[in-house]
């Protein structure tokens, strides 16, 4: 099964791929070099087929979160998704409470998890990497120079190979809006390019509740 390293989107074509992006819920769609996914008081996320392993492996993306807009809670999460439901990793992006969460979940519970102030400047781009036994939650300005915001043992489950990549939107309140994600994998000059292999996956997967809270 691939690495995570080798999905790789540019989203330039204005066609969301039903194939890689099998299980999306909420009406994502492409728009101008970007993957745009509703922020509503509903829920809606852009979710791949459950066909990839995270050890030795990548995601990294430019991350465009919702607007406050009002709400109390304005959010975008990227997250690298198991079978079981609530066990993860990856980001979530609060534009409404300035903040980030940087999660590694079991049971949609993280004791270790840390909230740091959200800067759209030095956390415009986000990377979650597994080297050798260590997952590293990672931001960069630029695509170029990347600072390390938290590291944990990796869990057994980065080798598995049925792991699926979730990026999500919801508010509690306020004007509905959108989060984009942009390069996903795909690095400026200097930065680390991943290989890239066809992608096949299962069919759609509709969700009324969120997936970072659980159903």
């Amino acid at each position: 099964m691939p690495g995570f390293g080798t999905l790789c989107d540019d989203f330039d074509d204005g066609v969301l791929d039903p194939a890689v992006w099998s299980q999306s819920y909420g009406d994502p769609l492409e728009a101008g070099g970007r993957l745009r996914v509703p922020c509503t008081t509903g829920y809606a996320g852009a979710r791949t087929a459950s066909v990839y392993t995270l050890a030795w492996s990548q995601i990294s993306a430019r991350v465009y979160p919702p607007a406050a807009g009002g709400a109390s809670t304005a959010a975008c999460t990227l997250l690298v998704l198991t079978d079981a439901g609530g066990t993860d990793a990856g980001f979530l992006v609060d534009r409404a409470q300035n903040a980030m969460g940087l999660y590694l979940r079991v049971g949609y519970a993280d004791g270790g998890a840390l909230f740091p102030t959200y800067d759209p400047v030095a956390h415009a781009w986000l990377r979650l990497r597994e080297d050798g036994g260590t997952l590293h939650w990672e931001a960069s300005p630029d695509d170029r120079t990347w600072t390390v915001l938290r590291t944990a043992a990796s869990p057994a489950w980065v080798g598995h190979t049925d792991l699926s990549l979730l990026f999500e939107a919801h508010r509690d309140a306020g004007a509905d809006d959108f989060a984009e994600l942009a390069s996903l994998n795909i690095s400026r000059p200097g930065g680390l390019r991943p290989l890239q292999r066809g992608l096949a996956g299962p069919g759609p997967n509709p969700r009324t509740t969120s997936t970072v809270k659980g159903a």
